[in-house]
């Protein structure tokens, strides 16, 4: 597997379990196959230091207890933060599919939730005192920095926005509206992960969407959920 970069392939080893010594061995990036959007946010101090990862499905990138090493930022594929509930549920913190995941680990003494990939997934990793060290000396990168976390806070709101509707109904049209694109949104790790990050069970949103696709109001392809007068 190699992460879908814009230059040079890398093939980094695969992550199938956690082990605290597994970021120990990983490919170097050319500063030239940086993903877009590292490379504009990133100070080119700290280009060299990024690493490449490619991770399987069911993968920890990090896990509850953990002393932060590194920040990740996902290029492809999908990664949750989870935790568990007073109840014993697992509960979605975070969905990443392209971005960083876990920003708040970075004035953290320890991971507060599991990451893991739900999909094959390519990640970057970046040592996180040198990122904290580069936001304290770089007034410019502090500021990208910032301009970033308030995109995440905007969906973070819509995902509080979501989960206080009532109905399953609202919330996956909802969940299409504001996070899909031209009326489709991917699902590419099963609906039971979905219901997941929508706070339900998975048997109320089989129940749902079934509801829905019959009174036609979205209709479901492989990987796709998409609103019926989306074409």
């Amino acid at each position: 597997m190699t992460l879908r970069f814009s230059g040079p392939s890398l093939a980094p080893a695969s992550m199938n379990a956690y082990d605290s010594n597994h970021m120990q061995t990983n490919d170097p990036i050319l500063p030239s196959t940086l993903p877009p959007a590292l490379h504009n946010l990133l100070p080119a101090s700290l280009y060299g230091l990024c690493t490449a990862k490619s991770v399987k499905k069911g993968s920890l990138l990090f896990q509850t207890g953990k002393k932060p090493q590194w920040m990740f930022f996902v290029v492809d594929g999908e990664v949750t933060l989870k935790r568990l509930s007073q109840q014993g549920d697992p509960v979605v913190l975070q969905r990443t599919r392209h971005g960083f995941v876990s920003e708040a680990s970075l004035q953290s003494a320890k991971y507060h939730c599991d990451a893991r990939a739900v999909a094959n997934s390519d990640v970057v990793q970046i040592p996180i005192q040198d990122l904290a060290a580069a936001l304290r000396s770089d007034a410019d990168f502090s500021a990208r920095w910032i301009s970033m976390l308030n995109q995440e806070v905007k969906r973070l709101r819509l995902q509080c926005e979501r989960l206080s509707l009532k109905s399953v109904k609202e919330r996956v049209r909802h969940l299409i509206h504001t996070e899909g694109k031209n009326g489709q949104f991917p699902v590419n790790t099963g609906l039971k992960s979905l219901a997941g990050e929508l706070g339900v069970t998975h048997e109320a949103l089989y129940r749902t969407l079934a509801a829905l696709e019959k009174d036609q109001k979205i209709r479901r392809e492989e990987g796709l959920l998409a609103l019926f007068q989306a074409t």
